[in-house]
């Protein structure tokens, strides 16, 4: 019960431009990501996280290749707000939004969590998503409509014969309401939890049945993108804690309750909403 299932139909069953996109985001990691891997300086952004020459030199990177790809505007996570928001408005054919190195700080510190996260967003809603851990050389994708892979393989999930009090959790306290973080920390109504650093490659993990509930207090558009739309592809669930449409969210900071399973899903967000 410990691996996710994957069936045989893979890399058959995606369009060239998914493929496309994998190939991308393959070649940027190996080029600006991993020679740099534990030995780049870093500095603190205005906002107190990190920021790293791979960051920007990923970014850019992949800001040429995705556009050669499909010429949309790119809107990646080291722009300012101002251009953030400027291009979310103003994208009419759609976007590509990328996070360069989601887990910057785990980069730095060498702790091998952290990805490459790609989203190609149209109408506002994601319908291609990638998220690659270069490290361990796993590669999340998903098309709307079209499922979810784990390295080319269909990725179908995990059914889990586990209750709710012997779940396993990715929670991060620090973005939560405090009377919710501190009864997490305190009494939680599950078996454990965990929180690794990279919110894209939770969303992937939750998708693959590695974690069976996830709790976010508030993610970036670059956070979820691409991972959301894996964990869909998946048959998983999610929504917001304010709201059941997680689309109806707030683009720059929406809340996440996720879970790999319908039973799951229910007890947690009414645990979550109780509290």
């Amino acid at each position: 019960m410990s691996t996710p299932v994957l069936s045989r139909t893979g890399v058959a069953g995606m369009s060239a431009l998914l493929k496309a996109t994998i190939a991308a985001v393959k070649l940027v990691a190996a080029e600006e990501i991993m020679p740099r891997y534990m030995k780049v300086a870093h500095q603190h952004k205005s906002d107190g996280s990190l920021c790293t020459d791979a960051d920007l030199a990923t970014q850019a990177a992949l800001t040429r290749k995705l556009q050669s790809i499909c010429n949309v505007p790119v809107l990646g996570e080291e722009m300012s707000d101002e251009e953030h928001r400027e291009i979310w408005q103003s994208a009419q054919e759609g976007l590509w939004c990328i996070d360069p190195i989601d887990g910057t700080s785990n980069f730095v510190h060498g702790l091998p969590y952290f990805a490459v996260s790609v989203a190609l967003v149209r109408q506002g809603r994601s319908v291609l998503g990638v998220v690659y851990n270069p490290v361990s050389d796993e590669m999340f994708a998903a098309e709307s409509g079209r499922g979810a892979y784990l390295n080319g393989e269909k990725l179908s999930g995990r059914v889990t014969q586990r209750s709710f009090k012997q779940a396993l959790a990715n929670v991060d306290l620090k973005r939560l309401d405090t009377m919710i973080a501190a009864q997490l920390a305190i009494n939680p109504p599950c078996a454990s939890q965990r929180n690794f650093g990279a919110s894209s490659l939770d969303w992937c993990y939750t998708a693959a049945g590695r974690f069976d509930l996830y709790l976010h207090g508030g993610q970036k558009l670059w956070d979820y993108a691409a991972g959301a739309l894996i964990l869909s592809e998946t048959d998983g669930y999610a929504c917001c804690i304010e709201t059941d449409d997680f689309t109806a969210g707030d683009v720059w900071q929406r809340s996440v309750i996720a879970a790999s399973s319908h039973t799951l899903f229910e007890e947690w967000k009414n645990w979550i909403r109780t509290r």
